[in-house]
């Protein structure tokens, strides 16, 4: 099975056609958060847009939570997740739309649904940044190719530049999860072309104003070392790293993340990244695991896991080594475990992000999440 979280690998296949360049001019700087300093990392040349801010409250109103969540928008649950981004939207700076795929050097195809400006006009007047995803979807080896050619890199570059330039987009989102499989003889060459695929990306889009997020798996003994943490961290403007699935759809069942394995992933991320640019990747979803191991593996989201506990009649458990929501059940005769993620085993693991420094989060995926989810995060 690809490294591409299942989550993710399992979306519907249809694309539409290759995106042309510049299908809509960019709406005026001033439609855009007008950029301020301190936001960009020492690489940059011009200084990146800060998050959106919120309205000061006229006296005695509460004052609305501060926006330190990033959310992607998944374009097979597009409209549920638009206008659960628009309820929340005093807390979203950024939102992510998953809308697009590169399929080669100088091809980057859209899903269905793909900037559509309706969407990215809501967002805006609700005062998020529109960051759209970009995956890939190559065969194996032909990014790692891509990556360490430059001229072919240039011109991958070139593709995505045609992408942000085709909206009123806030800037781009690197989701490239391939190359994690890179081997021993050839990963300090594929690390080393991601970093420079990653800062000449950036640079382009920081002179257009544009913010430029790099996504990233976990950096740990084990796992993450095609990433050049470091340079990635100067390059981009905001690191989101993926901070689920400890144990995934492949293995045996489990929490998605753990306080010990959070503690392990950001000791490494905040010595190589400014903390002020790291967002700590939340899952509010799950996986349904066959008891045995035997069976099929199911995505399920918090909703659908919550609402499966309760037609089951499965008590609620939340499990103290990790801080994770669990339960079993029968399917027939076929036993059954599920692990995922809610509100009280977000509240369990955000203490970890605060003894290391790091406010920002994204999570995977708006319209997936325990609505008591946000309450927790506007607390931090």
């Amino acid at each position: 099975m690809s490294l591409v979280r299942l989550s993710r690998s399992a979306l519907p296949a249809v694309t539409v056609c290759l995106l042309t360049a510049a299908l809509l001019a960019p709406f005026p700087s001033a439609a855009r958060p007008a950029p301020a300093p301190g936001t960009a990392g020492p690489s940059a040349r011009t200084p990146s847009p800060p998050p959106a801010s919120t309205p000061s409250p006229s006296p005695g109103a509460e004052a609305a939570p501060a926006r330190t969540v990033s959310g992607w928008l998944p374009y097979w649950d597009q409209e549920n997740a638009y206008q659960d981004a628009l309820r929340h939207a005093d807390q979203l700076h950024t939102v992510s739309p998953f809308w697009y795929q590169a399929t080669s050097a100088t091809a980057v195809d859209g899903h269905p649904g793909a900037g559509d400006r309706r969407i990215i006009d809501g967002l805006h007047k609700a005062g998020a940044r529109v960051v759209p995803t970009v995956m890939e979807t190559m065969r194996p080896g032909a990014l790692a190719a891509i990556l360490t050619d430059p001229a072919r890199r240039s011109r991958h570059v070139d593709a995505l530049m045609s992408v942000a330039d085709s909206r009123s987009y806030d800037g781009l989102d690197i989701d490239y999860e391939s190359i994690a499989t890179t081997g021993d003889s050839a990963y300090r060459q594929v690390r080393d072309g991601f970093a420079a695929f990653a800062t000449d990306l950036c640079r382009r889009l920081r002179e257009r104003h544009r913010l430029c997020v790099i996504t990233v798996l976990p950096r740990t003994a084990t796992t993450g070392r095609v990433w050049d943490y470091e340079a990635i961290g100067r390059a981009a403007d905001r690191v989101r790293v993926m901070a689920y699935n400890l144990h995934s759809a492949n293995g045996a069942p489990g929490p998605l993340a753990d306080p010990k394995w959070y503690d392990d992933i950001l000791t490494r991320a905040t010595a190589a990244v400014p903390r002020t640019k790291l967002e700590m990747g939340l899952p509010a979803y799950g996986w349904d695991w066959p008891a045995d191991g035997k069976g099929v593996t199911r995505h399920v989201t918090w909703k659908e896991a919550d609402a499966l506990r309760r037609a089951k009649g499965a008590p609620y458990r939340l499990d103290p080594a990790s801080g994770t929501p669990h339960f079993g059940y029968l399917d027939g005769d076929e036993r059954r475990e599920v692990w995922y993620q809610d509100a009280r085993g977000v509240a369990a693991h955000l203490p970890v992000l605060r003894r290391h420094g790091v406010r920002g989060t994204a999570l995977w995926a708006l319209g997936f999440e325990d609505s008591q989810v946000w309450p927790v995060l506007a607390r931090g």
